[in-house]
């Protein structure tokens, strides 16, 4: 009897210096500064997982525009590499975001966007498109530009084919036209801006512009909304093309971000969406 009760004892020491351990390693974990939003489900596509391809010329995933250099030319159509898009053209700036539609995201920066009379420019992915293609006539609906980021985010798009880079756009843009028909795509953003020759060239015939970006506050990383907005408001000037995301991830500190940025960016410049007849 006094074995059995020694040995309750000792499991109920135990069990209390787990507990106690237990607690002080939470204790010594830094909180997240945007543990509120909705986390992402572990089912959906996060694009942002997928590691920067080392073997293209242009520069790596989600990285602010290089200058112009024998690895990244740079054509009379455009300052970012092989000629792509970095700069609205105008005093105006333009938001984009990346990576979607998604259910949970997408609809938050739209509000927010219409509550402040913005518009703004929607880089989709084929599948995200072929999947919520509600979403996607809500961007339409809105007033905003769409353009095609490609079926499923291939960062390695560039290196295949041209045919199958034809492929994949095409397949991406007919995506987005089953849910809005004849639905203008002026656009097309390399995933990862990792630009080459040949999707430049193809995208191009098929009758989109380049998109980069000149300003990256990398909350594809989750820096939390503070650091999207001090970024954003530090590094954007007149012209620039800002690149968010409203899909890929958790972007719960984006959607917080918007609503310190959106107000702070309309006392400084007019914000816009590119234009759908760009070529």
């Amino acid at each position: 009897m006094s074995t059995l009760r020694a040995a309750g004892l000792v499991t109920l020491v135990l069990a209390a210096l787990l507990g106690s351990a237990y607690a002080l390693g939470r204790s010594l974990v830094p909180e997240q500064e945007h543990n509120a939003g909705v986390k992402a489900s572990v089912n959906s596509p996060h694009y942002a997982d997928q590691p920067p391809s080392q073997d293209f010329p242009g520069p790596p995933r989600h990285s602010p525009s290089p200058s112009p250099s024998a690895s990244t030319p740079a054509s009379d159509d455009g300052d970012g590499p092989y000629g792509s898009r970095t700069s609205t053209g105008s005093s105006r700036v333009a938001l984009t975001f990346d990576d979607g539609p998604d259910p949970r995201y997408t609809p938050q920066v739209l509000a927010l966007l219409k509550e402040y009379g913005v518009k703004a420019t929607f880089c989709v992915v084929g599948e995200n498109a072929e999947s919520h293609p509600n979403l996607i006539q809500a961007i339409v609906a809105d007033g905003h530009t769409l353009c095609n980021h490609s079926w499923n985010h291939d960062v390695n798009l560039g290196k295949r084919s041209p045919d199958a880079i034809r492929a994949d756009l095409l397949r991406t843009s007919d995506a987005i036209r089953a849910a809005v028909p004849g639905a203008r795509i002026g656009y097309f953003r390399q995933p990862g801006g990792a630009w080459t020759r040949p999707v430049v060239s193809t995208c191009e015939e098929l009758g989109m512009t380049p998109l980069h970006w000149a300003v990256d506050p990398a909350d594809w990383t989750v820096p939390g909304a503070a650091n999207i907005a001090s970024t954003v408001m530090t590094q954007t000037g007149p012209g620039s093309i800002v690149l968010l995301h409203d899909a890929g991830g958790d972007r719960s500190g984006t959607v917080e971000a918007l609503r310190h940025l959106l107000p702070e960016l309309l006392d400084r410049y007019q914000l816009e969406a590119l234009p759908v007849d760009a070529t």
